[in-house]
């Protein structure tokens, strides 16, 4: 049984888990989600297991500078050194969210930007652009190293061919922004279909960054 703080913070997993398997932003065992706690250690989804089934008892602690995470059982999502890598830059946050949703996933698929100067609740929730990653082999040293230099003053990242990954002062501001992704990618495909969007002029976007810093 995870004690006191860090209990909240698995129970937190697990309930943002199963928001993500319900809303199909991961099918099957993909996705991962973490949350930083006390003492540069964090709490991530074990290897293998449905988003929509986690088990509060059953996620992993992992140090953030530990090279490897050989012989924890259950074993942590093969993802764990991205979270371990974006807890290293970013002292600030507090929680990632990796999932996999359809239209964000066919964005990064086909190495195409999302537009999110699309929307304004886009600009307001997500900043000014959604940097692309290019493709390197899930679950390596190498897709963790590639973050550097991105995700410091981004708290959103498409990976090509993979997905989307996403940090937040708390596990649900992670999700929020993974879901505003998602209707972005959403609403961009559909303007596509009617002959394409519109998107917001350059002074249309100084006063939504104006309402943000509010």
């Amino acid at each position: 049984m995870i004690p006191g703080p860090d209990a909240r913070s698995a129970d937190e997993i697990v309930r943002i888990g199963r928001l993500l398997y319900d809303r199909r932003y991961v099918v099957a065992t993909e996705g991962n989600l973490s949350v930083r706690i006390a003492a540069g250690r964090f709490l991530i989804t074990p290897a293998g297991v449905s988003k929509g089934e986690l088990d509060a008892s059953r996620l992993v602690e992992l140090d953030l500078h530990a090279a490897a995470a050989d012989g924890q059982a259950p074993p942590p999502s093969s993802e764990w050194r991205m979270h371990a890598e974006i807890y290293r830059l970013r002292t600030d946050v507090a929680a990632v969210c990796h999932g996999h949703p359809a239209c964000a996933t066919a964005f990064a698929c086909a190495r195409t930007e999302l537009p999110v100067s699309l929307l304004p609740e886009a600009l307001l929730i997500l900043g000014d652009d959604v940097p692309l990653l290019p493709y390197i082999t899930p679950g390596t040293d190498e897709l963790a190293a590639s973050l550097r230099g991105r995700i410091e003053d981004r708290d959103v990242l498409l990976l090509a061919n993979h997905g989307v990954v996403t940090v937040g002062s708390s596990l649900a501001e992670a999700y929020q922004r993974l879901e505003t992704v998602e209707r972005l990618a959403e609403v961009a495909l559909g303007a596509k279909r009617l002959g394409g969007g519109v998107r917001l002029t350059r002074r249309q976007r100084e006063l939504v960054r104006e309402a943000r810093r509010r």
